[in-house]
């Protein structure tokens, strides 16, 4: 019976088991559903932001409004046969009067319905002839009203109508990452536009270090310039001009990566000076200065790696004159931080002599204000006017400190800063020579130059130190 009992129990729980499972299956069991997916696409395509005519991801209305304003720049420079009489020993005569002119090639930028063209000063230096031609093919002979080795900046000037100039934009509110628009002429293929994206400010490359004062404050990018882009566009992507196209980092000469623009904000004042007075007003701190690394923290006990640091400070100059000494760290220029020489050149480089800035530097742990008044080149806060005489010249001169007078063993004199094609260059004088004396009478500024050869005739004699200490004459006609 117990048996029984059992086994009839033990059938009632399976098939109550059964019954149960079909039941959840019937009732509680999610129901699977079959899916065909149609032959068309699986996703419909949704337009993503910033991708609408005009946006920051479309470059076709910036460069619209761009392209019109962008030039290309022909360069002549004529030259003569050269008499070699080994040549006409072997060969007979040798062809006479004019060789074929040197030509060069670059881009410009239209920045006044005026007929005001900037661009580099290496694309014309030295060029005999210079040529504008704009984008719907006029030809214009340009005139070159002033030039600024030390930024590497040029302005020609045009006499044409209807010229569609491009707006000033800002490049100190560029942002790494944004996107850069480079519209020029390289390899003489005219209205090239690249894009990129901004990836380094304040870039210095060593590339006007020849030029003493120079100033490389690069924005760095990797849109695409080769040869024939310098002195064009850089602009965002709203059209306005950011920057001037002026260098790549290659070793073959052509596009590897990078290329580097002058910021507009220096552009802009080296412009404005040009048109005004004929020459740049270029204001100075009166200090030599290094970026502050790791080494140099360890080396000179700095707590902290920040600022630019003071190596020297010049006798007469600017910054001595408001208490600024050599140790110093320059921290700030009118609230503007600088932690590079690029930075700090960049900032001075806004303002022109005799204008007021307040200079924050750390001395000691401390941070102390210095108000300062800039000086121009020559130790002075006057306006520099252009002068024909010194065109004729080919110099830049700077004054020399008391100590340089003592060292050299001179009363007075000035240095020759830089030289060019004039004068100075045709007999020999190079940069770095000391003139004492122009006609026997004694100068110590580029004022007694100008005084001095105003009133003389015919000839002109030139005394001065060689570099090498050694004293030198130099005559030539005016």
């Amino acid at each position: 019976m117990k048996i029984r009992r059992f086994l009839g129990l033990f059938v009632v729980a399976v098939l109550g088991g059964m019954i149960a499972i079909l039941a959840y299956a019937k009732w509680f069991q999610p129901e699977s559903v079959v899916v065909e997916m149609p032959a068309q696409e699986r996703f419909e395509y949704v337009s993503l932001p910033g991708m609408v005519e005009g946006s920051a991801l479309d470059f076709t209305t910036a460069v619209r409004q761009s392209i019109d304003a962008v030039v290309h720049v022909k360069t002549k420079v004529f030259r003569e046969y050269q008499v070699n009489p080994l040549y006409e020993f072997f060969f007979g005569d040798q062809p006479g009067g004019e060789a074929p002119p040197i030509l060069g090639f670059g881009s410009g930028v239209i920045i006044s319905d005026k007929g005001y063209i900037v661009t580099n000063n290496h694309v014309i230096e030295g060029s005999d002839e210079v040529v504008v031609v704009l984008n719907d093919k006029r030809e214009f002979t340009a005139a070159l009203i002033g030039a600024d080795p030390t930024t590497d900046i040029a302005l020609l000037k045009v006499d044409a109508k209807q010229l569609i100039p491009l707006k000033f934009g800002n490049s100190d509110a560029l942002s790494l990452g944004e996107w850069v628009l480079a519209i020029g002429n390289p390899y003489n293929l005219t209205s090239t536009v690249t894009a990129g994206i901004v990836s380094a400010k304040a870039r210095n490359m060593g590339i006007l270090r020849t030029q003493e004062f120079g100033i490389e404050s690069f924005i760095q990018t990797d849109a695409a310039v080769n040869p024939g882009n310098s002195g064009g566009a850089l602009i965002n992507t709203r059209g306005e001009l950011v920057g001037i196209n002026t260098a790549i980092a290659s070793r073959t000469g052509a596009f590897s990566g990078y290329s580097f623009a002058i910021p507009v904000t220096i552009v802009e004042k080296v412009v404005k000076d040009l048109i005004e007075f004929g020459a740049v007003q270029r204001a100075i701190l009166g200090v030599e200065i290094r970026d502050v690394t790791a080494e140099l923290a360890q080396e000179k006990n700095i707590d902290q790696i920040e600022g630019v640091y003071v190596s020297m400070v010049r006798e007469g100059g600017a910054a001595r004159q408001a208490g600024i000494r050599a140790g110093d760290i320059i921290i700030a220029v009118d609230n503007v931080r600088v932690n590079s020489t690029a930075e700090l050149q960049e900032a001075v480089s806004k303002y022109s002599p005799g204008q007021k800035v307040q200079v924050i530097v750390k001395r000691d742990g401390t941070l102390k204000q210095y108000e300062v008044i800039l000086r121009n080149l020559e130790g002075s806060t006057e306006v520099i006017q252009k002068s024909d005489l010194l065109e004729v010249l080919g110099a830049t001169f700077e004054p020399l400190s008391e100590r340089e007078k003592q060292s050299l063993g001179v009363q007075n004199g000035i240095r020759v800063k830089s030289v060019k094609q004039g004068k100075f260059m045709k007999v020999g004088i190079r940069e770095g020579f000391i003139l004492t004396s122009v006609n026997k009478k004694p100068v110590g500024s580029v004022k007694d130059i100008e005084s001095i050869l105003n009133d003389s005739e015919g000839g002109v004699i030139i005394e001065g130190v060689d570099h090498n200490g050694i004293h030198s004459y130099y005559a030539f006609g005016m």
